[in-house]
């Protein structure tokens, strides 16, 4: 049974332009999206609405990993990405929706993250933990600004 909701807001010193490729760049992701301790595996990626991606990640300290994979719903270049996340664990059920809306603000950009559907077995609190350590490695992504 899917029941958890999070929500997330940050403000990164970035453009919205930027901040919205590193949600729609493979590489991008496992470079910030797993939290610590953690590798990223990209197994398939089609970043258009309607396409796909299949990702795992790996438990560093013991090899184990779970996999999951999930559609783009909507794509709007700098303000919007829709998703939704599927484990491949039958014991964790569901889909999960996901919302990233970016807005520019005056020293940055202002991202605003809703997951809904997360399965019961998954401590709300814990997916909240690891959202935010995602959302440090993403500000280390995006944040430096490095001329050609």
């Amino acid at each position: 049974m899917s029941t958890g909701t999070i929500h997330l807001h940050r403000v990164l010193r970035t453009t919205p332009d930027k901040l919205y490729r590193a949600f729609v760049n493979g590489a991008a992701l496992t470079k910030w999206l797993p939290p610590y301790g953690f590798v990223c595996h990209v197994h398939q990626f089609d970043a258009r609405v309607g396409g796909g991606f299949k990702m795992s990640f790996e438990n560093f300290t013991t090899g184990h990993s779970h996999s999951f994979g999930g559609r783009y719903q909507t794509l709007e270049p700098g303000k919007l990405v829709q998703y939704t996340d599927t484990f491949d664990d039958p014991n964790l059920p569901g889909d999960m929706h996901v919302t990233v809306k970016l807005r520019e603000v005056s020293c940055g950009t202002e991202i605003h993250i809703e997951q809904s559907g997360i399965p019961e077995a998954i401590p709300v609190e814990a997916c909240y933990l690891g959202w935010q350590e995602s959302l440090a490695q993403l500000a280390h992504l995006v944040e430096p600004d490095i001329p050609e």
